[in-house]
């Protein structure tokens, strides 16, 4: 009988922690609704490296965007009525933000300036998206979370095609959250918080989904959120109730668990440093970022064509 070898356990350290001067010690409305009224100074989401090296985060409750270079120093670059969480760079200078409060949210980190990009479908209002990711062909899949759950699995995956068209791909998932593609782009990873698990979600020729499987299972109060993936195929998945970020083959077997500290909310993740082989991960309410050395970079991260990405 065959017997999976105990994942390799390796401590997250912290790289930088965010200022006092940026910490609102306010009610929000977010808080009050998804932090059972616990006060929450901050919650960091969405973390995106841009082509200079800086790190982008959000911080979904007071509507702010940061950045942070190489050296841990943090900037605010917007603030605006929303509720930012997944992040991605389809330009040089634009970020593409899943806003729970607002639906899809260009950003120009050069200005600050905040636009629209999808904010209903058919006049109607999303659940509350949550993130995103970009394929090679401009297509972008995004997950609308709401506050669905399994006592109301009714959370969707979106695709925005570069035409305009968009398409309800899954109507049917308790908590859609974190989304990643394989390396081929065949095959999309969806974390299912409330389900605590991790969906395999084929991605057919004629642009529909069949087969749609549970990939992974884990445990514990709060299941898979964030996702990326790395050069070999193997999917991270920051789990917070846990603290851990899950390294996981392309067979789903845990080949490593990278653990927070004691406390910690490891929310999502990103590639980052000179090679892309450093994770950084947000420990979303204590304002950290925490960051390892891997042996492998994350896949490189699309953009969108240009007629779209101005």
């Amino acid at each position: 009988m065959y017997f999976l070898q105990p994942p390799q356990v390796m401590e997250l350290e912290t790289f930088t922690t965010m200022p006092e001067r940026f910490r609102r010690r306010e009610p929000s409305v977010w808080a009050s609704a998804n932090r059972g009224g616990q006060p929450t100074d901050s919650f960091l989401e969405g973390p995106v490296f841009d082509g200079e090296g800086n790190l982008y985060v959000a911080d979904i409750p007071f509507g702010r965007i940061f950045r942070i270079d190489g050296a841990g120093a943090w900037c605010l670059v917007a603030e605006y009525d929303g509720e930012p969480n997944g992040m991605k760079f389809v330009d040089d200078r634009t970020l593409l933000v899943t806003d729970y409060k607002n639906g899809l949210m260009r950003i120009d980190v050069h200005t600050g300036q905040v636009t629209a990009h999808l904010q209903r479908r058919n006049t109607e209002s999303f659940k509350g998206v949550n993130d995103l990711v970009l394929d090679a062909n401009g297509n972008i899949y995004f997950t609308d979370q709401g506050q669905s759950g399994l006592h109301d699995p009714s959370g969707r995956l979106y695709r925005l095609r570069p035409d305009g068209q968009l398409d309800m791909l899954l109507s049917n998932v308790p908590s859609p959250n974190g989304v990643a593609l394989s390396p081929d782009g065949k095959v999309l990873y969806l974390a299912v918080t409330r389900g605590n698990c991790i969906w395999r979600v084929p991605l057919l020729a004629d642009g529909s989904v069949s087969k749609v499987s549970q990939f992974f299972t884990s445990y514990g109060p709060s299941g898979p959120d964030g996702l990326a993936v790395d050069s070999t195929g193997r999917l991270l998945v920051a789990n917070p109730g846990l603290g851990y970020v899950w390294v996981l083959s392309p067979r789903a077997e845990p080949v490593a668990v990278l653990r927070g500290p004691a406390g910690a909310s490891t929310t999502n993740l990103a590639f980052g440093g000179p090679e892309r082989s450093t994770v950084f991960v947000t420990d979303s309410t204590h304002g950290h970022v925490l960051k390892l050395d891997l042996d492998a970079p994350g896949l490189p991260l699309h953009r969108l064509p240009l007629a779209q990405g101005r």
